[in-house]
């Protein structure tokens, strides 16, 4: 059982089939994650801003861009995502 998690920050959109895969990958493994919807308000100026990017979703954990749905997918294929969302012994 993985001992402290760390931050997991998400930009999303409410109807972005990969947000939704990303959130449910993360709610599976147990993690607790913040969740920016980028369609209301000035979240798309923040995630631009710290990614340069435009797409969703964006996964940052411990502040560090790990990418999209696909990249948090293929982490998890080779075991590494439990290393990244655990801190370290």
């Amino acid at each position: 059982m993985m001992e402290k998690i760390m931050s997991v920050k998400v930009y999303t959109t409410s109807f972005c089939p990969f947000c939704i895969a990303a959130k449910r990958l993360l709610a599976e493994k147990g993690v607790t994650f913040e969740e920016i919807d980028v369609s209301a308000g000035n979240q798309k100026g923040e995630l631009v801003s710290q990614t340069g990017l435009r797409t969703v979703p964006q996964i940052f954990i411990d502040d560090k861009l790990i990418g999209g749905f696909e990249e948090l997918r293929a982490l998890e294929e080779k075991g590494e995502l439990d290393c990244l969302l655990t801190a370290g012994d």
